[in-house]
């Protein structure tokens, strides 16, 4: 059976709303703060907190927009937190200091919609089509991060950081026209399985798997917005082009992209992601350590597509996991609590990382990512393997950057 006319539009305007939503966010990464240090006040510090300060209002009001969109609906929900990221685009594009960029990202992580988006795809489409539908989901959020990654630098070399916070509250008023664009919802339906139940949060939080791998994603973005604070400045003293740091990202990003391809693909075959998962924070690992002590462009290069190999892979399987590892009546608690996991790691990844980058020095923002890697790959261990009772459960959802 395949998508009806109602779902295809649905999923088609949702898709399209995610990629915005995935491309506002996520162009500043890879030059915030090489671009940033022309405002006031502007040092590692402070650049790496406006790195990450979206995180952490993604991690406050995530659930807080799920729940409301449960009684008020999801479409008001969704209008609010794009006026709330266009808003922080406005802000963060006029700013002339650091405060008041931080202040414009924060306003842009608190248009925290993800959960609303996924909610409104579940009412609009069937139970045998959920799954289908959250596949392509989770393919456009891998696809948008890999175009925010390679778009963002383009874009900053023409308009400068103004300029790329200016395209993006462009991509709100698209989010705005593409919600209004959606069909009428058939009826409001709260999915219980979505949602988020406080009474249920112990028993998430007593669940080793869940909490490992909460554990996981908190580590995983906190090592790569900790890497971005300091990898523009890395690279561009390695003679790299400020403006031509496009060059480097986007051959890199498509690359791993297509590298971690054998790697899902394998060990979704052997039901092996556990130990996948191992093999790729090894990668995440090596691939630090080549980038700091080979310092060469080309070495560089390298460097930098072995770590998006293995980070590629942990993004993409690790919210597969949870679904297979969540029991189903806890699956929205878990899922709410991973997501904040996610959020906070970046929040902590940028405020961590640029105090550690305060003197330019690259090897503690290396070492960050080294010890949080190692303690995730040991703490694997204790995560059960996937077996062939749990194999094929509904998808999260693909809740990696997009969750934002």
């Amino acid at each position: 059976m395949s998508f009806n006319s109602i779902e295809r539009k649905a999923l088609t305007g949702l898709s399209l709303l995610y990629a915005s939503r995935m491309l506002g966010l996520f162009m500043v990464l890879p030059i915030l703060t090489l671009y940033g240090q022309d405002l006031q006040d502007a040092s590692p510090a402070s650049l790496g907190l406006a790195l990450g300060i979206y995180g952490l209002t993604q991690a406050f009001l995530q659930i807080p927009f799920g729940a409301a969109s449960d009684r008020y609906g999801r479409k008001p929900l969704i209008v609010i937190g794009l006026l709330l990221f266009m808003v922080g685009s406005i802000v963060a594009a006029m700013a002339d200091s650091v405060t008041s960029l931080i202040i414009g990202r924060a306003l842009q992580g608190g248009g925290a919609i993800s959960s609303v988006v996924l909610a409104l795809l579940a009412d609009y489409t069937r139970e045998d089509q959920r799954s289908k539908s959250m596949a392509v989901i989770g393919a456009v959020i891998g696809a948008s991060f890999v175009v925010a990654v390679m778009l963002g630098p383009w874009i900053a070399g023409f308009g400068g950081l103004s300029g790329l916070f200016w395209f993006t509250s462009a991509l709100a008023l698209a989010g705005l026209v593409i919600t209004f664009w959606l069909p009428a919802v058939p009826s409001l339906q709260v999915h219980k399985e979505r949602q988020f139940r406080p009474a249920d949060l112990w028993d998430v939080l007593t669940d080793r798997n869940v909490t490992i791998l909460s554990l996981g994603i908190f580590l995983l973005h906190m090592t790569m917005t900790a890497l971005f604070v300091a990898l523009p400045v890395v690279l561009v003293a390695r003679g790299f082009a400020s403006d031509g740091l496009g060059q480097i990202y986007a051959p890199v990003m498509i690359l791993s992209f297509i590298g971690m391809a054998p790697l899902m693909m394998i060990s979704e075959r052997r039901l092996a992601q556990v130990q996948f998962l191992r093999l790729a924070a090894g990668i995440v690992i090596g691939a630090l350590l080549l980038l700091w002590q080979v310092p060469q462009w080309a070495a560089s290069a390298v460097a930098l597509l072995i770590f998006f190999v293995g980070f590629n892979f942990m993004e993409a399987t690790l919210p597969s996991l949870l679904s297979r590892k969540a029991r189903a009546q806890v699956r929205g608690t878990s899922m709410g609590v991973f997501s904040t996991a996610q959020f906070t790691g970046a929040a902590a990844g940028g405020a961590v990382g640029g105090l550690l980058f305060s003197d330019m020095a690259f090897g503690p923002v290396v070492f960050l990512g080294v010890a949080a890697q190692a303690i995730w790959l040991l703490s694997l261990f204790a995560v059960t393997p996937v077996s062939r009772a749990n194999k094929d459960p509904e998808p999260v959802g693909g809740q990696s950057q997009a969750d934002a």
